[in-house]
């Protein structure tokens, strides 16, 4: 399975160990995001996260940024795309359960590193519910039935 990712230079340190946990478990992953710790516009690494994600290059996608809600705007901003903003173990079993993600936003500068590992763990291995979620989830890209 493929797994992009993208992050701006808040995400950089996180980015590195998600690649790393992500290899050891034999996914393929595509790097969207900077290498440095040096400014740059975080729509620049997570829309072509999006679109790898829209077009079935990936799976998923995990992207981050300092507080996650940028990333996240720009993600959703994708008609194909789900992302979903988390900062503790229940939101992200949520969003794959009821929402459906196939993008995991993390705030980097809000929870530690340890966190976003046991947060990527948790979305890559929790199975969307269906039924009534996916009625609503079929809502979204239009907001109507």
């Amino acid at each position: 399975m493929t797994i992009a990712i993208g992050n701006d230079h808040a995400g950089t340190e996180y980015k590195f160990e998600i690649i790393k946990f992500l290899e050891e478990k034999g996914y393929k992953v595509l790097n969207f995001g900077t290498d440095s710790n040096d400014s740059m516009d975080y729509p620049d690494a997570i829309h072509p996260v999006a679109e790898a994600v829209e077009t079935g290059k990936a799976k998923y996608g995990i992207i981050l940024c300092g507080s996650g809600n940028g990333a996240q705007m720009t993600a959703n901003k994708h008609q194909g795309i789900r992302a979903g903003l988390v900062w503790n173990n229940e939101l992200v079993e949520l969003i794959r359960l009821h929402n459906n993600a196939n993008v995991l936003t993390i705030p980097a500068r809000f929870v530690s590193l340890q966190q976003a590992l046991g947060f990527v763990d948790i979305f890559l291995n929790t199975e969307f519910e269906g039924g009534r979620h996916q009625t609503r989830i079929n809502k979204i890209p239009t907001g109507c039935c």
